[in-house]
Order: structure tokens, then sequence, then C-alpha cells
């Protein structure tokens, strides 16, 4: 069973997509993290972002690896440097070509096939899994997600301000709604939910319940299905 959950920066989305992977004894998969590793190394190996063909090559060949919260690139942890506003602000050349994305779009459903797993990003529903078996789109409002990637990049010792957060966001947002291929938006069978006011608990528990609702829809048989067919039998 694949488990989509998009949603816009600071939503939430790859916490509780950990937390429920392993709830549900599924396997994780942080595509977010994918796209911010590959900007990362780039950055690091000085390819130029105009250089599409030597993004592809790069991203091709990268080594990444994950364990639990921890993710390397060429056998470096990486795990805090992927979110700052350094990175942030260089993702788009990474995320809008679709030479790029088709790359890691590849890899990403390499990884999923014969696997039971969560996936999050901002297409994994609409472009990447489309036949997905549940789907779910976590957002709020872009001052309570600032706030929270704002904590976030205190806790991991990064200087700041909320404003240069908020601002940062608010850019990654219009690219992510404006990217001709992969860009942000619920698929049209996914449930929407708005995490304002919500905890982290709260926000877990109700995705886990869409997640049962689908498993039960999934192992009871259409009984409309069944009627209609002896009917005709």
């Amino acid at each position: 069973m694949i488990i989509t959950i998009d949603g816009p920066a600071g939503a939430g989305k790859s916490s509780i997509a950990r937390e429920v992977a392993t709830d549900l004894g599924f396997a994780f998969l942080d595509t977010g993290a994918m796209y911010r590793a590959i900007t990362l190394g780039a950055m690091r190996r000085g390819i130029a972002f105009d250089d599409v063909l030597a993004l592809v090559d790069y991203a091709q060949q990268a080594n990444l690896s994950w364990k639990d919260d921890r993710i390397d690139l060429d056998e470096q942890d990486i795990s805090v440097e992927i979110r700052t506003p350094a990175v942030t602000s260089n993702i788009r050349y990474i995320a809008d070509p679709p030479e790029i994305r088709g790359c890691l779009t590849m890899q990403q459903r390499r990884i999923a096939e014969g696997r039971n797993l969560v996936t999050e990003g901002r297409d994994q529903g609409t472009e990447v899994f489309p036949e997905a078996e549940c789907k779910v789109f976590l957002t709020a409002s872009p001052e309570e997600r600032a706030k929270r990637r704002h904590l976030q990049l205190q806790k991991a010792g990064k200087e700041s301000t909320y404003e240069e957060v908020l601002m940062a966001q608010n850019q990654r947002d219009l690219e992510d709604r404006m990217r001709p291929v992969g860009r942000l938006r619920a698929a049209l069978d996914a449930v929407v939910i708005q995490t304002d006011g919500m905890t982290s608990c709260d926000v877990k528990q109700a995705v886990l319940g869409i997640v049962r609702s689908n498993l039960q829809a999934i192992s009871q048989p259409d009984l409309t299905t069944d009627a209609a067919s002896q009917s005709a039998g």
C-alpha cells in the first residue's frame, strides 16, 4: 500500500509521515529531503544552476542514504544543513526542471516498488504515485508554517529571523504553485487537513484515521458489485 502525504513547506509533512510509517510498520520516504540533498550537493560542487545537464548527471550519481532521521550525502550527515535558508532559496533549480524531476521521480518509484510505503512531498499523490491507495494533503496558514520552521532552525542552532523564514517560505510557495511539472496542489482524491491549532499528535491521529478507513475499504468486498454480479448470474 502506498500512502502519500503532500503539502506546502512547513506543514509538518516529514515528521507526521515518519511517525505514521513507524506506527504502521511501513517504510518512509522523505522526497523533500531528496531534492534538498541534491541542491546542497550541487552548491558544494559549484555546479551552475543553469546547467541542467550537469545537474541531471549529478542527481543520477549522488550517493544518498537514509537511516531514521539522519540523511547522508557522500557518507556525511546533512540532516540539518539541508534545512537552511540557503538551500531553500536554491531548491527551485533542482525542483523546477522536468529532466531532474523525472530522474528523481523514477528513483522514488523504484524505492516504493513492492513495499508498504509512506511518502511525502509536493506531488506524490498527483504525479509520482497517482494510483496510491491513500492520499493526504496537509496544510496550514503561512504564518503558522513559518513559525514552525523558525523554531526548527532555532533548535538546530541556525540563526535566522522569523521574517526571513516567512519571506523565503512565501517565495517557495509561489514557485511550487507555478512549477510547470509537479506543481503544488492537492490530488482530487486526497483528504485535506488544515493543521492550524492542531498538535502533532492530533495531526498524526487524523492521518491514521484516514489510513485505517482506506484499509478497511480495501479489505471489504464491494457489496454493490457482488450483488449485481449475483443478479446477473
